[in-house]
């Protein structure tokens, strides 16, 4: 199968991971035999691994969705194609890519790899963090994109940040074509379409960071 990553974007990877990984990433894949249920689990698990072949400091474990259904019950994987990411210390970051993080969705992979790397040390402003030690319930963030969304990986890497520094809160990346009925579920139209708690708030755009927690606040209080 031939190589997805050009040469170029392999050597621009190595001196990036060369410099900003901290410690270990171990990736997890979650993927299924069933070609027809999952059209781009290979191209996804071979991504991973050309990404893995850049850095010593990044491990691949790839996993059937089927027949290890106590693995993905205890990572809460619900479909397929799926990547969670864990650090050194195999704690969860409570991230996880559902679809092929292809397009401009790769720029929100590394992203992430680097966080993960530094134990999901992100940068947030104090009043975020302040904001986000005030969640007590389980909060969920999906936000669906696609591959030609310039603007998307803002919303998932800001979903992302959240759920590295809460232990309340899960970020997911859901690309849209890839779960149509999800989409259609929620109506997605536009992207990028954060949708939390699974209904009980959504907007549409990539907002900063305070208007993204914003809406994000006004939603668990039912505003």
């Amino acid at each position: 199968m031939a190589a997805l990553l050009s040469e170029e974007d392999r050597k621009y990877l190595v001196d990036l991971f060369e410099k900003e990984l901290k410690g270990e990433v171990k990736i997890l894949f979650f993927g299924s035999k069933k070609k027809e249920e999952c059209e781009y689990c290979d191209l996804t698990e071979q991504i991973l691994q050309e990404l893995a072949e850049t850095s010593n400091k990044i491990t691949i474990e790839s996993h059937d969705f089927d027949d290890e259904e106590a693995l993905a019950k205890k990572y809460n994987v619900e479909m397929v194609p799926a990547i969670l990411m864990l650090d050194s210390a195999d704690k969860d970051m409570r991230i996880k890519y559902y679809g092929i993080p292809s397009g401009y969705e790769f720029s929100s992979l590394i992203e992430d790899v680097v966080a993960t790397s530094k134990n999901g040390t992100v940068e947030l402003s104090p009043d975020t963090i302040k904001k986000l030690e005030d969640i007590k319930e389980p909060l969920k963030l999906q936000v669906f994109v696609t591959p030609t969304c310039p603007y998307c990986p803002r919303a998932v890497l800001m979903a992302h940040k959240l759920a590295m520094q809460s232990p309340k809160i899960t970020g997911e990346m859901i690309e849209a074509n890839e779960f149509p009925d999800l989409s259609m579920q929620y109506n997605v139209s536009s992207v990028p379409h954060i949708i939390i708690n699974e209904g009980e708030g959504e907007f549409v755009g990539a907002l900063p960071e305070d208007a993204f927690v914003e809406q994000v606040i006004n939603a668990l209080k039912g505003v």
